[in-house]
């Protein structure tokens, strides 16, 4: 593996449509020589931002997942497909079609913390199966409806009677396949996706993204690993503690560390019982640790 690949840090991928998350990043792994992970799949027929952690940084994937993401999606009204995408089977048709008033009188009932049930083909675990697995089985499972949050829902665009383009920003297990049903389904006909593009996930954006043959491309190889951004960059909404050196160094080798002898430099509203900080020394990310009795608990430290 070349020196120039050892590097840790996110890439940000534009996944293009008809590749899955996992090959995207199986493309990666084996391109760069290195670990790798991606913060939260995207459908098979999805595009858009996939970030992609390589080496250290797959220690915060699970804190990137937990970001806003925004998206771009049309539905096709009239239609409910099995996949509640335009991969499915047809199963219902309606004649009906919202005109632009309605659909924007509804929006507001789909904004903030509101009750939605994943697709059947979804990647959630019913004992121990993926659900999609027992849909693609003839089993199919009834899962139950829960507590998403949808942070914003614009109508952008229609560009006919049987289809309207939309943009979100949503919370952490917010399905935009579910989001097209039940919209749908509170206008009075049915609906799926025909189309789908993440724009945002947390702090990484379109404007960072780099195409998937970079990748493949050995003359490009060094302009993709140079597009590597710092590991904490997925850790924008977790609190940053700033230690000494030798508390950051016995924190580094698992050992607690007392917070009241430790710290230099703490978050303005405190730290709290279970809250979960960043560790840093001399500009330096050292670890990820959570607040228990008064001490700093490392979960995940960061090797240099």
């Amino acid at each position: 593996m070349p020196d120039e690949c050892r590097a840790s840090g996110w890439l940000v991928v534009d996944k293009p449509e008809g590749f899955s998350s996992h090959r995207v990043v199986d493309t990666i792994r084996r391109a760069i020589g290195a670990k790798a992970g991606h913060a939260g799949t995207l459908d098979l027929l999805a595009s858009g931002v996939l970030p992609v952690a390589i080496g250290e940084a797959t220690k915060t994937v699970a804190y990137a997942m937990n970001g806003r993401k925004r998206y771009r999606f049309r539905i096709q009204w009239g239609v409910a497909r099995t996949t509640d995408d335009s991969e499915g089977e047809i199963v219902s048709e309606s004649e009906a079609r919202p005109n632009r008033a309605e659909i924007e009188a509804i929006l507001p009932r789909f904004t903030g913390r509101v009750m939605q049930t994943p697709p059947a083909y979804s990647a959630l675990k019913i004992s121990g199966r993926r659900a999609y697995a027992l849909a693609r089985a003839g089993r199919p499972p009834s899962l139950p409806p829960r507590q998403v949050e949808i942070f914003s829902l614009q109508l952008v665009g229609i560009p006919g009677p049987d289809h309207a383009d939309f943009e979100t920003e949503v919370g952490k297990g917010t399905y935009i396949r579910a989001l097209a049903r039940d919209l749908a389904a509170g206008l009075g006909t049915f609906g799926h996706i025909t189309a789908l593009r993440r724009l945002s996930v947390g702090s990484f954006t379109e404007a960072d993204a780099i195409r998937l043959e970079s990748i493949n491309n050995p003359q490009h190889m060094s302009h993709a690993v140079g597009s590597l951004l710092p590991i904490e960059t997925s850790l924008a909404g977790v609190p940053a503690v700033t230690l000494a050196k030798a508390e950051a160094e016995r924190l580094r080798y698992g050992q607690r560390v007392a917070i009241d002898q430790a710290v230099e430099q703490v978050p303005s509203d405190g730290l709290g019982p279970g809250m979960v900080v960043s560790i840093w020394h001399d500009h330096a990310l050292v670890a990820l640790a959570v607040v228990e009795d008064g001490r700093l608990r490392p979960i995940r430290v960061i090797n240099g």
